[in-house]
């Protein structure tokens, strides 16, 4: 009988219990969440954690978690969309999920297939028709001064031209200079000299000079370089070996102001050295002769131009000595006029 007494008493408590997880479970649905704790997949993380600790609440018993704020006006309650909303108040996407697995839109719908050998023949060029560049041959033939000048001597006549056959390495170079007064020859010269290409823009060259006159013909070992300095500077450098161990030198420097496209002024120094004195064709040792000039000439076309200008010339040393023996000036100013063309 003692038994029967006390049965009641653990009957009445898991009834009380069982109420207790109904009513719990009863107001999560209430709140929005129609799944329970137990029904909650376990995989299905939510992109924001803390939300499920404040639903959860680790550490606490089932029975001790805090009731929910009562609804807003127009809302339908205080559900998972006032919990769950991210930055700015946006309910998250539900691909955010971790799920692992690329879109099946990414995927390419044809697979490309690999390149075969008759692909790639396809796009290479045959390797004979890039032809090397360096193989053509040029050539060019330059009339850089045909002019008329008259000054405090006389009147008269000179003139300067080169020409040059070859490839981007070797050329073939041709080149002279002169100048008549009164129907005289005072100068002329002649070279005929191989190129050959040392550094972009600049050739070392080789040959053989012979002069005319002054003073009868006379032949030279020359050797120099010719090229485009820094700055553009248009600059030909020039050694010479003569009969009986005579030397010389001569440095010519130009360069090209575009005033417009078609207007161009041209600076230009040409300075002569001489190894030793020679009274026969009057030049003496040192710096010789400097003529310093300035042309300024148009451009009907890149291959015609005419100019005109003013020159000065001023002799030096032993050279000045010699000249004004042979009743001529040590120095002198002429303007010319003359045309410059290439072809």
């Amino acid at each position: 009988m003692k038994a029967n007494t006390s049965a009641p008493a653990p009957l009445a408590v898991g009834l009380l219990l069982s109420f207790a997880a109904v009513a719990q479970d009863h107001r999560h649905v209430h709140a929005g969440h129609p799944q329970t704790r137990q029904e909650r997949p376990a995989s299905a993380a939510s992109p924001h954690p803390q939300h499920h600790h404040r639903h959860e609440h680790a550490g606490s018993p089932p029975g001790d978690e805090p009731t929910q704020p009562p609804a807003e006006p127009g809302r339908s309650g205080p559900s998972a969309h006032g919990d769950h909303r991210g930055h700015g108040g946006a309910v998250p996407h539900a691909g955010h999920a971790a799920t692992g697995d690329a879109p099946a839109a990414a995927l390419p719908r044809t697979p490309i297939p690999p390149p075969t050998d008759a692909d790639r023949a396809a796009a290479a060029k045959p390797a004979s028709r890039h032809a090397a560049h360096d193989g053509a041959i040029h050539s060019l033939v330059l009339l850089d001064r045909l002019e008329r000048f008259g000054g405090d001597d006389a009147d008269g006549l000179s003139w300067e031209a080169q020409a040059w056959i070859g490839g981007d390495l070797n050329k073939l170079w041709l080149r002279g200079e002169g100048e008549r007064v009164g129907g005289h020859t005072e100068s002329a010269d002649v070279e005929l000299l191989y190129g050959r290409a040392i550094a972009p823009w600049w050739d070392a060259v080789v040959g053989l000079r012979h002069d005319f006159e002054p003073g009868g013909p006379q032949d030279y070992a020359a050797f120099g370089v010719t090229g485009l300095a820094p700055y553009k500077f248009e600059v030909a450098a020039t050694a010479y070996l003569g009969e009986s161990g005579r030397t010389a030198a001569r440095i010519e420097v130009e360069y090209e102001t575009l005033l417009t496209n078609r207007l161009i002024l041209q600076p230009r120094l040409e300075l002569e050295f001489n190894g030793r004195d020679d009274p026969g064709r009057g030049i003496g040792s040192g710096l010789g002769m400097a003529e310093a000039g300035l042309r300024l000439r148009y451009e009907f076309s890149r291959r015609f131009a005419p100019y005109v200008g003013v020159v000065r010339e001023h002799a030096f040393g032993r050279t000045a000595d010699f000249r004004e023996a042979a009743g001529e000036g040590a120095d002198g100013t002429r303007w010319v006029a003359g045309v410059r063309a290439w072809f």
